[in-house]
């Protein structure tokens, strides 16, 4: 279930504007906002591929924003009427992206101090909008289709590693079937030709999900560096 936004404070709703020609004039693309006590120090644009948000992915959105980072959850589906089956690539995917990116940038935050974080499926659309769109930087847990494309708008990790525009880190588990663990290796000599910098880091079996429990109560060292990991990432290249 999700969390009461009600009762929770700087969490709330809004929504950015989609641009794309293919779209109603008066398009919008729903978004769920955390934002920090203090002035923001910048945007995380936070991609998922569920159409409820958990009570463990706020607790990861809370801690992004106790860090001073403006937290944009956009909903990826807001297309599709409810039908997950849709998809979140192509140029829906960039679309809504350039959406978020205008709504923080109408918040103050500009592009070179937005990050994006995705998980699963939508950390591989964080790694192809890294591609085409130079943040400043992105965090993809568990992307899917390294080796092989997941749908024919999302071309192989490995094929479209080159093209990075962003400092890009990747976090993988060893026994995770969707991300073998050859083709993690071959993802990381792929991403070596990108003219940024680039990390891929796994973890043995699949405690590397920072979006989980809270690491810290868990006392699990996986997890407490996997979400380490994520915070260095965006502190060291969003300034």
């Amino acid at each position: 279930m999700t969390p009461n936004l009600e009762i929770m404070a700087g969490i709330y709703q809004d929504a950015a504007v989609v641009r794309r020609t293919e779209d109603p004039p008066d398009a919008r693309l729903p978004l769920t906002v955390v934002e920090p006590a203090r002035q923001a120090r910048g945007g995380i644009v936070v991609l998922h591929e569920t159409h409820r948000l958990s009570t463990a992915l706020f607790g990861l959105l809370r801690a992004l924003s106790g860090e001073g980072w403006l937290a944009v959850v956009p909903h990826l589906f807001h297309r599709a009427l409810g039908a997950p089956e849709h998809g979140i690539f192509g140029a829906e995917l960039v679309a809504d992206v350039d959406a978020c990116l205008d709504w923080l940038s109408q918040a103050g935050v500009s592009r070179d101090r937005t990050g994006i974080l995705g998980f699963d499926e939508a950390g591989t659309a964080a790694f192809l909008v890294a591609t085409s769109r130079p943040v400043g930087a992105v965090v993809s847990v568990a992307a899917r289709g390294i080796a092989e494309p997941l749908c024919p708008g999302a071309p192989a990790l490995v094929t479209a590693a080159p093209r990075l525009q962003a400092p890009w880190l990747g976090l993988f588990g060893v026994d995770d079937p969707a991300t073998p663990v050859d083709q993690v290796a071959a993802l990381a000599d792929a991403v070596g030709a990108a003219p940024v910098a680039t990390n891929v880091v796994t973890y043995a079996g699949l405690r590397h999900r920072p979006d989980g429990p809270n690491p810290v109560e868990a006392a699990d060292e996986d997890l407490l560096d996997a979400r380490t990991r994520v915070f260095d990432w965006f502190d060291s290249f969003l300034r």
